[in-house]
């Protein structure tokens, strides 16, 4: 029998079948819409989360979960969020259709619109999903926003991907945000936390991020990062380690034209490559990724 397609993943279907209607991407959630699969996949997946990432998640994320309307039963309204962002740190959470140009991301990120999936993954998707769906890109990123520290560094973020762009340099500044914004390990007093969204997010890569011998933990050099491609399709071989999200912050303040300058014509790195200066906090075995190579 085949399967009825509730309304919401008509209204996604629908517009990825064409140009969109808006300049900026942005749909309506459509928030009424979401039949009991949804919500009931977002409870599965959220109440997995929820339960394994106390003493996983760094402290910011937890209090931001915390401070917003977020919860098991229902995926979230966000315009409930925005409501608690814009008074927190002046971000506001709009409606995609899915994965959107890069221009219109930044132009996004640099007013402080950050640009969520609506539609929610299958129920056979839960450990992976090839295009960020709302729970990837709400519960992992939006808690995230509420500290002024990442909400700044995000806005800037936005900002310098539009000037990357115009000088070709996109590469180099997507592996930051990688590094950071969505697979970023942080060092606190009581251990190593995430707050990359991509791990967040993600049950197997929370546990594979900080429990597994197999990858590297680096500490986090700008430059370095700038040069190091990664994996897109698996878990990461290397992820990299701040001691702040202050750190972060600075990141902002930085001017990118003259290390775009010193990466012209440098080697790059691969994923899981260490070098003779890198400070190491985990070197890692590296077996996962051969035995996957082995297996191929």
């Amino acid at each position: 029998m085949q399967r009825q397609l509730s309304e919401m993943e008509k209204h996604a279907a629908s517009d990825r079948s064409g140009l969109p209607e808006r300049a900026d991407w942005t749909i309506d959630q459509g928030w009424q819409n979401y039949g009991a699969a949804e919500h009931a996949t977002w409870k599965t997946l959220f109440e997995r989360q929820t339960k394994l990432l106390p003493g996983r998640a760094c402290d910011e994320f937890v209090q931001g979960m915390r401070d917003l309307p977020i919860g098991a039963e229902q995926i979230p309204d966000f315009r409930r969020l925005s409501d608690v962002l814009m008074k927190r740190t002046g971000w506001q959470v709009v409606a995609v259709p899915g994965l959107v140009p890069d221009e219109v991301f930044f132009e996004h990120l640099a007013n402080r619109r950050f640009p969520a999936g609506h539609f929610i993954r299958k129920p056979h998707e839960l450990d992976y999903l090839e295009e960020p769906d709302v729970f990837h890109d709400v519960f992992g990123h939006v808690p995230m926003l509420m500290n002024p520290a990442i909400a700044d560094y995000i806005q800037a973020y936005g900002v310098g991907g539009l000037r990357a762009q115009r000088l070709g340099k996109l590469a180099n500044l997507a592996r930051v945000y990688w590094y950071t914004v969505e697979f970023g390990l942080l060092q606190q007093a009581d251990g190593l936390r995430i707050y990359g969204a991509g791990i967040a997010s993600s049950y197997t890569e929370s546990v594979f991020a900080l429990d597994d011998r197999s990858p590297n933990r680096i500490r986090f050099d700008l430059e370095r990062v700038m040069r190091t491609h990664y994996r897109i399709d698996d878990f990461q071989e290397s992820y990299f380690v701040i001691g702040s999200l202050d750190e972060l912050l600075s990141l902002a303040q930085i001017d990118f034209g003259p290390l775009y300058e010193r990466a012209e014509g440098q080697p790059e790195y691969q994923p899981g490559q260490i070098l003779g200066d890198d400070t190491l906090i985990t070197r890692g075995t590296g077996r996962y990724f051969a035995d996957k190579r082995q297996q191929a």
